[in-house]
């Protein structure tokens, strides 16, 4: 029996003690117990890549995470309050306004995952609602920044239940199937449209207040 192949669990023990980034050190530890249990390094990618392609439990938007830190190192929110600071117009409730509309419009065609706080907030919308609301000091910037993820959040909630195929249509079609009641997605889609828009009308009014008492 090859004790060697549970040096994994010591690897994680000891990462995690240390406080290690907790991805090195699941990827260290699942290294280190294909190498103890006799595959070479290239076996060990091969079967990383393999369970990515059978099981799909890692989202893109984590693939896509690095890339957005290395833009955000190479000064992305300096050049997104820039561009906002040099647009004549440009206020804190007309440029979330317009990110609400379009998050909501980009999740109703189930384009979910194309925005959200780690793809576009951070890195763009939050530096950008600063930049056009230009806080006096870290508090009055933490509550922009909390404005900016709370529309993200309206956007994304109350849009993708206008798409038919997202999961919360789909529980819902089938709870009602199990009472008895037959409905097509397109029916329930169809009856997520006013609350999208009463949602998209209350928050812009939200902004509009919010701006006016910094104002």
């Amino acid at each position: 029996m090859n004790l060697w192949v549970l040096i994994g669990i010591a690897v994680m023990v000891g990462g995690f003690v240390l406080r290690v980034n907790p991805l090195v050190v699941v990827l260290a530890a699942a290294l280190a117990t294909g190498l103890a249990a006799g595959m070479d390094l290239l076996a060990v990618i091969a079967a990383f890549g393999k369970a990515f392609n059978d099981t799909r439990y890692v989202s893109v938007v984590w693939i896509v995470l690095p890339v957005i830190g290395l833009m955000e190192r190479q000064g992305l929110q300096e050049r997104a309050r820039t561009l906002v600071s040099g647009l004549k117009g440009a206020t804190l409730p007309r440029l979330l306004t317009g990110y609400l509309l379009l998050r909501q419009a980009t999740a109703a065609l189930g384009l979910t995952s194309i925005a959200g706080h780690a793809q576009t907030v951070r890195p763009l919308v939050a530096p950008m609602a600063e930049a056009a609301a230009q806080p006096q000091d870290q508090d009055e910037a933490d509550q922009i920044k909390a404005m900016a993820a709370a529309t993200d959040n309206v956007g994304l909630f109350f849009g993708e239940d206008i798409f038919i195929a997202i999961g919360s249509i789909l529980l819902m079609k089938g709870f009602m199937e199990q009472q008895g009641i037959v409905l097509a997605p397109f029916d329930l889609s169809v009856w997520a449209i006013p609350t999208a828009i009463a949602a998209f009308a209350i928050h812009s009014l939200r902004l509009w207040r919010f701006g006016r008492r910094r104002g």
